[in-house]
């Protein structure tokens, strides 16, 4: 179900790094426990950003949450389909980045749950 490509967070954002490059988004989990998403909040291109730092917001019908940060970077990028179009996060959250970063410390990637330990971890959660 959750792309083995992605690293995870428990805050239920995912990453993909590729050449020094992180996009950002919210995993399905995420998207469908906000239900309906109405606005997304976007940073400023070049607006550094710590690992759990948060960086924007999610708005849904049920409520406004923080989105943060996997990795630590530079915003080089912003998905800015997401302003006219934020019901992309629900249509298909793992294809529907939000931000794309210059990764600062790529090694803060080894501390993130694989597709399997973040769909354990989801299952724990649910128990």
């Amino acid at each position: 179900m959750y792309p083995k490509e992605l690293r995870y967070t428990r805050d239920h954002e995912w990453v993909l790094l590729k050449d020094g490059t992180a996009l950002i988004g919210i995993t399905e989990f995420a998207a469908k426990q906000l239900g309906d998403i109405v606005f997304v909040e976007l940073p400023e291109v070049g607006k550094k950003f710590d690992a759990a730092e948060a960086f924007g917001t999610v708005e849904s019908v049920k409520a406004v949450t923080e989105v943060f940060s996997p990795i630590s970077g530079t915003v080089t990028e912003i998905n800015q389909d997401l302003s006219e179009d934020p019901e992309d996060l629900n249509t298909d959250p793992h294809a529907s980045w939000i931000i794309k970063i210059k990764v600062a410390n790529p090694k803060e990637a080894d501390s993130l749950l694989t597709a399997e330990q973040y769909e354990a971890y989801i299952k724990e959660g649910e128990a």
